[in-house]
């Protein structure tokens, strides 16, 4: 597997720009209600923080706890085109991990907003719920990415809302493309929580690696250790 790095196409200026902002205004969130509470923090305050105007908030974030919640609420679609777009050559947990490396390739350089997001998470069940949904949505919408790529689903195919979580849903993806899915978004969130746990000193892209290489020997069992 390569690097967690970016050797795509780079994004062009106005991209990089709105990126900066919205990960200026997620980092100025969070950053608040580790201090004061995600309850006691406001749009202004946010906005103040991060140099823009509340107004300008809103063009990235649909409410005020979804600067808590999404921190780029266009990642998923951007994973989603690159899943979509990667070559033939790659199965689909290649081609799905090599969009998530892409997409990660600056989470090194944020060790520290990371783990305060997640004890933002932690101290607000409300927060914690919405996230929790949000992560639902983007993983359904990615087994559909999944599906398109291995042809049973038409690129413009869509479930049609909730009843696809439960389950009822017809238009549902197939258990594999949800399957592989859901085990991608685990492994990332495995592989974030084990590289915080490590200290500032730890290779996060080597904990990456580690982890899809897990999956990709069909999580055989370790050998015993060392005595």
């Amino acid at each position: 597997m390569q690097d967690v790095t970016n050797e795509g196409a780079a994004p062009g200026l106005r991209e990089r720009k709105k990126r900066a902002t919205r990960a200026a205004l997620a980092e100025a969130a969070v950053r608040l209600a580790a201090e004061h509470g995600a309850e006691n923090v406001t749009v202004e305050a946010i906005s103040e923080a991060a140099g823009v105007s509340p107004r300008t908030f809103f063009n990235y974030f649909d409410s005020h706890d979804d600067a808590f919640v999404m921190m780029d609420r266009d990642a998923g679609e951007r994973v989603r085109h690159a899943v979509r777009a990667a070559p033939a050559a790659l199965s689909p947990l290649e081609a799905v991990r090599e969009a998530l490396a892409t997409e990660l390739v600056d989470v090194a350089e944020r060790q520290e907003i990371w783990r305060l997001r997640a004890t933002v998470l932690q101290r607000s069940p409300r927060l914690l719920v919405r996230g929790l949904g949000a992560h639902m949505a983007e993983e359904i919408e990615l087994a559909e990415a999944i599906a398109v790529r291995l042809g049973s689903r038409a690129p413009n195919e869509k479930s049609t809302g909730a009843s696809a979580a439960c389950g009822t849903d017809a238009s549902a993806p197939d258990l594999y493309p949800r399957l592989l899915a859901a085990v991608a978004g685990t492994a990332v969130r495995v592989a974030v929580e084990h590289w915080c746990a490590q200290g500032p000193d730890a290779d996060f892209s080597e904990v990456f690696r580690r982890v899809f290489t897990l999956l990709t020997d069909g999580l055989a069992e370790p050998p015993p250790p060392a005595l």
